[in-house]
Order: C-alpha cells, then sequence, then structure tokens
C-alpha cells in the first residue's frame, strides 16, 4: 500500500458514482494529483468540495499508477471568495488553467507557493488582479514560453518599451515599431512593474498572456481550447473598467 500526507489546493471536482467524487488537487510534493473522495459528492462534505479550497490531503492506494482514494480535512475554505463575484471568477480561472497545463503528478514546489499567495490575496480582499496577471505570466516562464520584456528586441534598448511580437513574445520599443505597430501587442507598463496598474492595464495584460497560453502554450497540450473560466474572468473585469 502506498500513502503520502500533504496539504493542498482543491482544483475541480466531479462525482463518481452516486455520492463519490474524483478530486483534483494541487500540491507541492505531488504536483496536480486525483483521487476519490468518498461521500465527497454528498451534502456532508459540500463545502470543502470547492475549487480553491485548502485541505489536508491523505492519498493512499495500492500501487502508484493507480487512481487512488483522498481522505480530507478542511484547513481553509475560501469562504469570502465564493461571496465576491470577480474574486471567484479570479479563483476559477486560476484553478482551471492549473488543471489545463499542469502534467500530472510531477512536483510544482515554487508554482504552488505562487498560486497560493495569489489565492490568499482573493480571500483576504487584497489587490490581486495584478498580482493574478503576474502569476499567469509566471505560469508561461515556468513551462517554457516566457515573455522577455527586459529589452527591445529590435535595438537592444530598455527605454520606452511599447509593444509586444506576437511571434517571439519579446518586447519592442514604441520607436523601433514604426509600421508593424499595429501587428504587435500594447505592452502595458504593470506587465514591467512600472507605472499604474488599472484594471484597463490589467486587462490589456491578460491578453497578452493570453495569446501565449493560445497560441504557444495550448498547441505544446495538444490544442485544447483555453477554459472557458478565464474569458469570463476577463468579462468581468473589463466590466469593471
Amino acid at each position: 500500500m502506498i500513502e503520502w500526507r500533504e496539504e493542498g489546493m482543491v482544483l475541480s471536482v466531479r462525482r463518481h458514482g452516486e455520492s463519490d467524487a474524483i478530486v483534483e488537487a494541487l500540491t507541492r510534493d505531488h504536483g496536480r494529483h486525483a483521487g476519490v473522495v468518498r461521500g465527497g459528492g454528498g451534502r456532508k462534505l459540500a463545502a470543502m468540495m470547492q475549487p480553491g479550497a485548502q485541505l489536508a490531503f491523505a492519498w493512499r492506494a495500492r500501487l502508484e499508477q493507480h487512481l487512488g482514494h483522498y481522505t480530507v480535512e478542511p484547513v481553509r475554505s475560501r469562504a469570502a471568495v465564493l461571496g465576491d463575484p470577480l474574486a471567484l471568477a479570479g479563483l476559477l480561472s486560476l484553478t482551471s488553467l492549473l488543471g489545463f497545463v499542469l502534467p500530472e503528478r510531477e512536483a510544482q514546489p515554487g508554482l504552488y507557493e505562487a498560486s497560493m499567495a495569489v489565492v490568499d490575496l482573493m480571500d483576504e480582499g487584497g489587490l490581486w488582479p495584478l498580482a493574478y496577471l503576474r502569476w499567469e505570466m509566471g505560469v508561461l516562464e515556468r513551462l517554457g514560453f516566457g515573455l522577455d520584456l527586459t529589452r527591445c528586441a529590435v535595438t537592444g534598448s530598455r527605454d520606452d518599451l511599447a509593444f509586444v511580437s506576437p511571434r517571439t513574445g519579446r518586447a519592442v520599443a514604441r520607436d523601433a515599431a514604426g509600421e508593424w505597430s499595429d501587428r504587435l501587442l500594447p505592452l502595458p507598463l504593470c506587465m514591467l512593474g512600472q507605472g499604474p496598474a488599472e484594471t484597463a492595464d490589467i486587462v490589456r495584460g491578460l491578453r497578452v498572456t493570453g495569446h501565449f497560453l493560445e497560441k504557444r502554450l495550448a498547441p505544446s497540450l495538444g490544442d485544447r481550447p483555453l477554459p472557458v473560466a478565464r474569458d469570463r474572468l476577463i468579462a468581468r473585469l473589463a466590466r469593471v473598467e
């Protein structure tokens, strides 16, 4: 019998039989990992079986390759997020993207910590949208599709970076863009750690990261469409502008 215990975050829950559920979680040392929770589809455990909930997981299976079973105990419910439609949209986007991009059962210590930090901000009512944008940039970086926003791809200058090449993910200075500017992605200063981070700037930043999630990362995973939860988040943020 194989067993491990670790805290983690619920990514998704789907019914399994009459009353059980298959829960997919993200943990620091076991990555994206699924297991069956007995009674997880019933009312008694409904409050815990929510995306974003932080639980103590104990996984057990006869063989490593088996789906196995979880027993769970609550650590943090994220109840404040569930009462805030915008934060809930952010949480569902984050958890669905993690389920979409991560390979199964590979340790993700850095991404686990970064993800939990953003969800903590959502739960505490903090200024999380900018942190979420930087989280998406980090996801691209960790999975080998990072943006290079340090200097202009044409001139090498670090000044007045205003665009991103949709092909290479490299920054382009305003003067260097010339007649190609309408073919480039606008680069908001908040992605450079500069200037204000208004909601409109964050939306523009998410359109940049979304381009590379859709055009570069998704095809590497079999060309599946990005989770619709991300579109819903951007739509909600756009209404806040």
